[in-house]
């Protein structure tokens, strides 16, 4: 009878052993999922909780451009690429809050989590890095989003358009916001200070947006700077959401398309590895 118990023991905890695996397995994935579901809802409210910050200025500043360049300089300027100036504009100015907007939720969101150090509860955690990255990254794109559909709210106020191709205006500019939320978190793990996190923004970001062809197409320019203003990133994005929107771009659709993917695919790369390595987190 002992030997039979024992048998019956062993065979029971054999039988246990391939299971144990597969429920580790599942736990770390319910783990992750609440952590993401919990990442997610935290940018949502921290920028939800300041509209008056948050969302409020980008809009003022839309009605600003619109009423400024569209209405007074832009009932003086010829049309646009065979578009009124004003219906030519609107996509370059709701494409530039979404980049703006994307971009920094995430590197004031990351880098106060490393100034308060709150970032080094998820890094103990049993919550991988992907799900890190792509909980910032959502929340990012949340409120890019969110602005970019406020501002193509109010641009119903100075114009009529409407989008020729819906699903290429929303995949440009879901993959817009994904690829700038990317950039808001490698430069929130580089900065070390709240000065680092406004240079990108101010220096590199609104400069290579007004030359991305917001106001103006770049047949425009001389041939020499036509050349120049390819190497501008922005100017795929622009000319993509404005292809969506009008039917008409300076650059082959697929061609911004290709651009966006790449950029993506090398700055979400960056991002992994940056967590991974601790860069800018671990000490």
């Amino acid at each position: 009878m002992s030997l039979n118990t024992d048998s019956q023991v062993q065979a029971t905890d054999g039988n246990d052993l391939p299971e144990a695996p597969a429920r580790q397995k599942l736990d770390l994935l319910s783990v992750n999922r609440i952590a993401f579901h919990t990442i997610v809802r935290k940018e949502i409210r921290r920028f939800a909780r300041i509209w008056v910050q948050t969302i409020v200025p980008p809009s003022i500043n839309a009605v600003l451009y619109m009423l400024i360049f569209g209405s007074l300089i832009g009932s003086r300027i010829s049309d646009m690429g065979g578009f009124r100036y004003i219906d030519f504009i609107v996509p370059g100015i709701i494409m530039m809050a979404v980049i703006i907007n994307s971009y920094a939720n995430v590197v004031s969101s990351f880098f106060s989590s490393k100034m308060q150090n709150y970032i080094e509860e998820l890094l103990v955690s049993p919550v991988s890095n992907i799900t890190i990255l792509v909980g910032y990254v959502m929340g990012g794109m949340a409120r890019g989003l969110m602005v970019g559909s406020l501002v193509a709210m109010v641009s119903l106020l100075f114009s009529d358009i409407r989008p020729v191709y819906p699903l290429i205006t929303i995949v440009v500019a879901i993959l817009t916001s994904m690829m700038f939320s990317l950039g808001g978190l490698i430069n929130a793990v580089f900065a070390k200070s709240f000065d680092d996190i406004s240079i990108v923004p101010n220096f590199i970001l609104t400069p290579l947006t007004y030359l991305g062809g917001v106001f103006y197409s770049i047949s425009m320019l001389p041939p020499l700077w036509q050349s120049v203003s390819l190497f501008n990133p922005m100017l795929y994005m622009v000319n993509g959401f404005r292809y969506g929107i009008l039917g008409a771009s300076d650059i082959p659709i697929w061609t911004s398309f290709i651009v966006i993917l790449t950029f993506i695919l090398i700055m979400g790369t960056v991002a992994m590895v940056l967590l991974n390595r601790g860069v800018g987190i671990k000490h």
